[in-house]
């Protein structure tokens, strides 16, 4: 769980809800639907400020809004893994991605109706958004001071109660429509060398995603912490899943996954996500860059398009394929199998830190080389640094903004890099 408001206000210290404040981000509307009004300039300015005024004490103000959350109100606490330190991360990765979208209402309400649907598998309740809402405007107040004024606090209460609200009736109407999760048992679990493990796991009932979508998994050596990862195939008869999962150094989870688990282990699975999917629509030729384990949702959309010809319409379809070294260029072999199938898909290789005739080169570098790409549609799925590499290349090459296909870098909505500075080692992401 990361951030929540009850449509009525509890208890600073738990118990029964206060009288709604007339102002604040609490107020009950009964049988309301509608949102509240948007910010106004004046007050998004204000909340951007305070903002900037806090945020050299990041560290210090997650550590003391989780403390108080706990203590005020200790039920919330199992919602939340053992271990904190991603998590008061993630509070911070929101809190700038709502002050980013505050003047956007449109992109706000479709950021935070992602997160109140993905909030569900948490077992997040309406009533655990109030006790968020008032650790929050507590710790802000807190850390900025003599900078914290009433009109500053009005400014945040209405843009908690924005996106709350937002996150609480998407909730409500996922609720109607698919469970919060899905169990899975693993089903198959074949090592790939090179710290990468091919699980494939089964759903008791039919899982519904969209070949390019991603989805987060939590596992039992590591309860409440969720990590995404994309399947690697076409939606199955047998409602089984394929995911190719890497070893991240330090990762709890993917090691778990790639050195621990066994057939018959038991996951859960959150609702899908993401939007680089095949549209029905476009008749453009396809250009696919998938870096690392980018290739798994890659390999699930040109499934997809060699299993409806309809769909395919003899579109030339160009796969590259990067890594590092030829020895972690994994899946190439088994896409080159594919193209001789298939005579619509060219597959090449990118391999940025070897040097092999042919295919030298990071992926931006061996795409700008390999042009023109004016009459594409790409779909670019990897590192966030090479998605935007790629993405710079592709527009410099022709391609317009709106065929330039990747999940948002804040998506999975919480763990991207937030910026330039917060990138680790962007020479290996490239690939």
């Amino acid at each position: 769980m990361t951030l929540g408001t009850d449509r009525g206000r509890l208890s600073p210290h738990g118990g029964a809800p206060l009288p709604p404040a007339a102002d604040g981000p609490w107020q009950q509307r009964p049988g309301a639907h509608a949102l509240p009004q948007p910010l106004s300039p004046y007050e998004c300015d204000l909340i951007r400020r305070s903002l900037a005024v806090v945020e050299p004490q990041a560290q210090e103000l997650t550590v003391y809004f989780y403390t108080i959350l706990f203590v005020r109100h200790p039920g919330v606490r199992e919602l939340f893994p053992e271990n904190m330190d991603v998590q008061r991360d993630r509070l911070l990765r929101a809190l700038l991605r709502i002050v980013d979208l505050v003047d956007s209402p449109e992109n706000l309400a479709r950021f935070c109706s992602r997160l109140g649907r993905d909030h569900r598998k948490f077992g997040a309740l309406a009533g655990h958004y109030a006790a968020v809402g008032e650790c929050l405007l507590a710790t802000l107040a807190r850390y900025a001071g003599p900078a914290w004024t009433p009109e500053i606090a009005r400014a945040w209460q209405r843009a908690y109660a924005t996106a709350s609200e937002t996150m609480i009736l998407a909730a409500d109407d996922d609720t109607r429509l698919r469970p919060a999760v899905w169990e899975a048992r693993i089903v198959k679990h074949r090592p790939l060398g090179n710290a990468l493990a091919e699980v494939t796991v089964a759903t008791n009932v039919a899982y519904p995603y969209l070949p390019g979508q991603f989805v987060s998994m939590e596992t039992p050596w590591h309860p409440r912490i969720w990590r995404h990862f994309s399947p690697a195939n076409a939606p199955r008869l047998d409602s089984t899943l394929t995911f190719h999962i890497r070893h991240v150094p330090g990762g709890q989870v993917s090691h778990a996954l790639v050195y621990q688990a066994r057939v018959g282990d038991l996951v859960r699975l959150g609702p899908p996500e993401g939007d680089m999917v095949l549209s029905a629509a476009s008749a453009h030729d396809l250009l696919f860059v998938a870096g690392g384990t980018g290739l798994a949702p890659v390999k699930a959309l040109i499934e997809q398009l060699a299993a409806d010809q309809h769909r395919q319409q003899e579109r030339r379809v160009t796969l590259f394929v990067g890594a590092r070294t030829g020895e972690e260029l994994y899946g190439f072999h088994d896409m080159l199998r594919l193209s001789q199938r298939h005579h619509w898909l060219t597959v090449r290789a990118a391999v940025s830190h070897e040097r092999i005739p042919g295919a030298q080169g990071s992926l931006p570098e061996v795409i700008a080389a390999s042009g023109p790409w004016g009459h594409a549609e790409a779909f670019v799925s990897g590192p966030p640094a090479m998605i935007t590499a790629t993405r710079e290349v592709l527009l410099r090459c022709g391609v317009p903004a709106a065929r330039i296909h990747h999940d948002p870098l804040g998506l999975p909505v919480l763990e991207a890099p937030l910026g330039p500075a917060h990138q680790a080692k962007a020479e290996d992401d490239l690939i």
